[in-house]
């Protein structure tokens, strides 16, 4: 069988919803709200030319759940029904030739930035590391009845999502946000029933994918984004992602996706922590997704890192991978999935982006403000600039519109 053509097999899932390949978008955070937090036309074309594109399943940067706890300026939040004409509109132009387009929701915790919110909680109140402490305030504890309310308003928003159109939802169970902040023991060191054991820890996660499940039912497929490990000491382990996955199997979710890193050590950009020879076998994770496939029997979808139609396929052919997660790459070439499918290789590689400045390259933020330009220009229904310049998106793009202050800033997106 040829690469694409293994690719270009449909999948079903457990509760029987049709993917229609394997070729999967991985959230990227659009910031394409308007300034009260409201979805937009240009989250519409953005949608509309990935589902062009071929991809089979397409998921949302992340949607937040309460406009009190927000992870960046203009992010989409879906609270109630009060934007569904609008929700509708973009879910239409997502599902577009039949693809799947899960809205991705989440809530930040304490990582958030200075000054965004009023507050910022979490299950405890541990403080980020030094260097990042200037960027994060210490969070609060989350009381007991404000956890419980958390887990509702997950449940609530899937139920709008579902109204909307949207023909499925993913947990942000990954990257260091509230979620993954219940699972980790450096975060979490509470002493209730939400903490103080690996199976405490879990009680986060198992509640709100139980409350998702009572608001939209059994057909209306859920995931999760979850962490291979967090990479960093005292934080979330391998062994207990595996165990984490295994209990969300028992309790019927539809797809993980797997991931690794924290703002705090980002893995998951290929930052720090990858090898060379994990790096030339494309896939950042697969090792741990080689175990967790023997461990469950659960979809897995693997991103980070891949390059080659062979390296995808080959991640698909070794049983261990049954979705191929995509996500910078298809901000400079949103119509990879139809190129692939036809058997032919990327147009475009994802690239460090530097600006030859030494104190911007350093804090990354380039890699975040560069890729989010290339979204914007598709939202505006504009091609993107695969190989515009660091230093002249960092000018046009940042630091004339925004200011040094803006800038300093976004360093948290990095």
């Amino acid at each position: 069988m040829q690469p694409q053509d293994l690719l270009a097999q449909p999948f079903t899932l457990p509760n029987g919803s049709r993917v229609r390949n394997r070729l999967a978008k991985s959230a990227m955070s659009e910031t394409l709200g308007t300034g009260d937090n409201r979805p937009t036309a240009a989250l519409e074309t953005l949608y509309g030319r990935w589902a062009d594109g071929g991809i089979g399943l397409c998921i949302t940067g992340n949607v937040m759940i309460d406009r009190r706890a927000l992870g960046e300026p203009h992010n989409v939040v879906v609270e109630d029904e009060a934007d569904l004409e609008l929700l509708k509109r973009w879910a239409a132009a997502g599902t577009r030739h039949g693809t799947q387009l899960w809205m991705q929701l989440n809530h930040p915790g304490k990582q958030s930035p200075k000054g965004l919110n009023r507050e910022t909680v979490s299950p405890s109140a541990v403080p980020f590391r030094a260097d990042l402490a200037r960027l994060f305030a210490t969070p609060r504890e989350l009381t007991d009845a404000e956890i419980a309310g958390i887990v509702q308003r997950f449940g609530r928003s899937a139920a709008v999502a579902r109204k909307a159109g949207f023909t499925g939802v993913q947990i942000h169970g990954a990257h260091g946000y509230l979620v993954s902040q219940f699972l980790s023991p450096h975060h979490n060191r509470r002493s209730d029933r939400w903490g103080g054991s690996p199976e405490n820890r879990r009680r986060f996660v198992l509640e709100v994918l139980a409350e998702m499940r009572r608001q939209v039912g059994r057909e209306f497929p859920i995931g999760i984004k979850l962490n291979s490990a967090d990479f960093q000491r005292g934080g979330f382990t391998e062994e207990e992602s595996l165990d984490t996955i295994r209990a969300l199997a028992e309790a019927g979710i539809d797809l993980v996706e797997i991931s690794g890193g924290t703002y705090e050590a980002p893995v998951m950009a290929g930052a720090q922590g990858v090898r060379e020879s994990t790096r030339r076998r494309e896939a950042y994770f697969l090792e741990f997704t080689e175990k967790a496939r023997a461990a469950v029997k659960v979809p897995l979808m693997l991103t980070g890192g891949f390059r080659s139609l062979g390296g995808m396929a080959q991640a698909v052919s070794s049983g261990a991978v049954d979705f191929v997660g995509l996500a910078r790459t298809l901000a400079i070439e949103p119509d990879l999935p139809a190129r692939l499918l036809a058997g032919k290789e990327p147009l475009q590689r994802v690239r460090p982006i530097t600006t030859g400045i030494g104190y911007i390259d350093r804090v990354a933020v380039m890699e975040v403000a560069w890729y989010t330009r290339q979204l914007h220009r598709i939202g505006r229904g504009r091609p993107p600039r695969p190989n515009e310049s660091g230093l002249y998106a960092f000018i046009a793009g940042v630091l004339l519109p925004q200011g040094l202050h803006a800038f300093r800033s976004q360093r948290v997106r990095a």
